[in-house]
């Protein structure tokens, strides 16, 4: 559906004065170079103002008189003023740039780690492509309103008080004629604002939107092409780029047809102040230098009208961005750290749930209900349950990627929410199926959670993972570049330093999901090896999400998961006896995996690896 380019009126943004008033609070650590530009602009605009009275002593007594040393001091002046306008608008323009790019640095590094520190439900509810935008373009506009916008404002102002000024003690009479036409001009100016003032509000959001598919397109390239989807997701890029260019063309149209209006307007101002001042000069009332010089002037004095007009659509435009920056540096983060937080011990990797119940942000159901368990340390616990049951939702509130609305999650006694998020986290291993890897070598990846991990460190983990072998097939080694999302290494490789990266830490508690059905029979059982050398190396507490038949019955406790609750749990023998809905799952889910893979020789068992 087409979004409408001219909004309503009640649409319509207005400047949030308070959001720009907060923008301009991140100068503070900058007021030096921000008081310097303003010296500049002062003084550049105090010898602009000057440059017609020098032209009037010019005409009146160098000219007119005939005396060329008046001329000659005169344009002197006019130089020196050019000259020190020149030196004192570049000091202003320099000092404001240096300035505004400081704040734009510190938004920049501000919102990325407000950003990273965020709790998952606001990530759950929040577009990749509306994020980049408010941290690339809607800073920029920001900080082009600091370091440009507010001293032309500034300035504009001092210009248009002080050509007032001038204008009056020149000639009253002169000065009425101007103030009759201005209305003419600040009501064409008017209309041009009332219209392109939202459709600015509108082209951030159509920018937003086509980064978002941008994005959504780059991370799944290989799904678009997978189901032949190019076409569509060009049209759908398509119809957003072409609402974008409507706008701007509309925008655009109506700075075509405003401005020779505008200008009109000015000559129509300018000749009625010539023939009016020509009468007055003939009549001896006024003299010619006067005269130039008040034509002058008045040109001094469209040039802060166009710069208001221009400067409070940009302002408008600023200010929609700037509450944009602040609505995600405002963001509460539902996971927070107390203040008197304290450092989770080592753990031995007890792990208790009392009575939990969780929902997700903007969710009417709930994913837990009255969820209680207590697991033992060095236990191996299997979750199983239907697709939407709650399996994930219990081993994400362990770390804490999401906090409870009730209930206690604790381990080795604590409650995990009264323990610090780096300490907490730092004690969990963590291997997802969707495996994230960066750019950068796979020695990177690898000491991700544990930077200055040795090279001892790294390879023994690597081994233990199964991983070391085919990682020394590469010409460099731990020092292959791999892409963006591990691209340039298959669905294995990827899970398998990933295993890797969360051995290193050697962890007390592991969160496994350990669902291999996107790669083949021999990765899966070589996946499967790894982590079971994993878990054996570590003797630590480890939940596995359940997709295979091995992963059950070596399990010392299985938690059957079903519409949020802990319906059953016990051993697979057990549960088996015991639960119908368990076999029921285990035909349905499980049944691609009665027969194991057959081992490959080659490949080394956990007690090879141990060895």
């Amino acid at each position: 559906m087409r979004s409408d380019p001219h909004p309503s009126p009640a649409a319509r943004p207005r400047t949030n004065t308070r959001a720009l008033m907060r923008a301009m609070g991140y100068l503070r650590p900058h007021a030096w170079m921000m008081l310097g530009a303003f010296v500049g602009l002062l003084i550049s605009t105090t010898a602009n103002l000057f440059a017609p009275q020098l032209l009037r002593i010019i005409i009146d007594n160098g000219i007119a008189a005939r005396n060329l040393s008046v001329i000659a001091s005169a344009g002197l002046g006019l130089v020196g003023l050019a000259l020190t306008r020149g030196v004192f608008e570049f000091l202003q323009a320099y000092l404001a740039e240096a300035a505004s790019q400081n704040v734009a640095y510190d938004l920049r590094n501000v919102i990325f780690n407000k950003i990273t520190t965020l709790s998952f439900s606001y990530h759950d509810q929040q577009q990749t492509g509306q994020l980049l935008t408010r941290v690339t373009s809607d800073v920029e506009l920001v900080r082009q309103f600091l370091g440009q916008a507010l001293l032309r404002l500034i300035g504009a102002a001092i210009v248009l008080i002080g050509a007032l000024v001038f204008l009056v003690r020149m000639n009253a009479l002169l000065t009425l004629v101007i103030v009759l036409v201005l209305p003419a001009f600040l009501g064409l100016l008017g209309r041009f604002l009332r219209f392109v003032r939202p459709l600015f509000n509108v082209t951030q959001q159509k920018l937003a939107e086509l980064n978002t598919i941008l994005q959504e397109n780059l991370a799944g390239i290989r799904v678009v092409r997978a189901f032949a989807r190019e076409p569509f997701e060009l049209q759908r890029y398509t119809r957003v780029n072409t609402e974008l260019k409507d706008i701007s063309i509309n925008i655009n149209n109506q700075l075509a047809i405003t401005f020779p209006l505008l200008f009109f307007v000015v000559n129509a101002a300018t000749l009625l102040v010539v023939l009016s001042g020509g009468v007055l000069v003939i009549n001896a009332h006024l003299t010619v230098g006067e005269l130039v010089a008040f034509v002058n002037y008045l040109a001094v004095l469209i040039q802060p009208m166009f710069a208001f007009g221009f400067l409070s659509a940009f302002v408008a435009r600023a200010s929609v961005s700037a509450e944009r920056v602040f609505e995600v540096l405002d963001a509460e983060s539902e996971v927070k750290e107390k203040p008197d937080a304290v450092r989770l011990p080592p753990i031995q990797g007890r792990v208790e749930f009392r009575n939990v119940w969780f929902k997700f942000a903007g969710a009417e159901r709930w994913a837990l209900q009255d969820v209680s368990f207590v697991v033992e340390p060095g236990t191996k616990v299997a979750v199983v349950g239907r697709t939407g049951s709650g399996k994930s939702s219990i081993v994400n509130l362990i770390p804490r990627f999401y906090d409870p609305q009730r209930g206690q999650v604790l381990i080795d006694g604590y409650d995990v929410k009264d323990v610090t998020l780096d300490s907490l986290r730092s004690s969990i291993g963590i291997v997802l199926q969707d495996t994230v890897l960066f750019s950068g070598t796979i020695r990177e990846n690898i000491a991700y959670g544990k930077p200055d991990a040795t090279m001892e460190e790294i390879i023994a983990a690597a081994k233990a993972a199964q991983a070391h072998d085919f990682i020394m097939q590469f010409p460099d080694g731990y020092d292959t570049i791999i892409g963006e999302r591990g691209v340039g290494l298959s669905g294995g490789q990827k899970q398998r330093i990933a295993i890797a990266r969360a051995l290193l830490l050697k962890p007390r508690l592991v969160i496994l999901d350990d669902s291999t059905s996107a790669v083949d029979a021999e990765t899966e059982y070589q996946i499967q090896q790894a982590l079971e050398t994993m878990l054996n190396a570590c003797n630590c507490t480890s939940f596995v999400i359940a997709q295979r038949l091995s992963s059950v019955r070596n399990a010392d406790l299985i938690l059957l998961v079903d519409d949020g609750r802990i319906v059953a749990q016990g051993t697979h023998e057990e549960l088996l006896r015991d639960s119908a809905l368990y076999g029921e799952i285990l035909d349905t889910q499980f049944a691609p995996d009665l027969v194991e893979p057959t081992p490959d020789p080659a490949l080394k068992t956990p007690a090879e690896v141990a060895a």
